[in-house]
């Protein structure tokens, strides 16, 4: 193991892998559940900026911008912790969601369907938790 892989392996400091693009993935679960949210995009700012606020922010692909969580639906993300993989180009947070969901299609996660083990050809999809929380379209404007 190189130096550098002990460093990002081992070693104590924040030195996150961005992709090509500047990225890292975030993967977001409930703090009291621990069920999964939702999964993002965090570039340096989105992460310093979540570090040193403790509220979620992450960087839209589709908008080329940085967004905080909850900012036009009221729905913001409070940060309880902070971890990254072991090659650290991946986050998982650990938030406490303020409003009844995370998903920007009023439901409380965004995996709210499922793929039932088995099928053969084209997949089916099956909705598992998929009620609505929230009415996006009054939510978003």
């Amino acid at each position: 193991m190189s130096t550098h892989s002990h460093e990002i392996e081992e070693g104590l400091a924040l030195l996150p892998k961005f992709d090509a693009d500047g990225l890292v993935t975030a993967v977001v679960t409930d703090i009291s559940s621990g069920d999964v949210l939702m999964v993002a995009h965090m570039n340096a700012e989105a992460l310093a900026k979540t570090i040193e606020t403790g509220e979620a922010w992450y960087f839209s692909r589709s908008r080329k911008k940085l967004w905080k969580k909850g900012e036009s639906s009221g729905h913001f993300q409070r940060v309880s912790e902070l971890r990254v993989d072991c090659d650290q180009d991946a986050v998982w947070i650990k938030v406490t969601q303020d409003g009844p969901g995370a998903c920007h299609t009023g439901r409380r996660s965004c995996f709210y369907r499922a793929a039932a083990l088995g099928q053969t050809g084209a997949v089916k999809l099956e909705f598992r938790d998929g009620d609505k929380t929230f009415d996006p379209d009054k939510v978003y404007k």
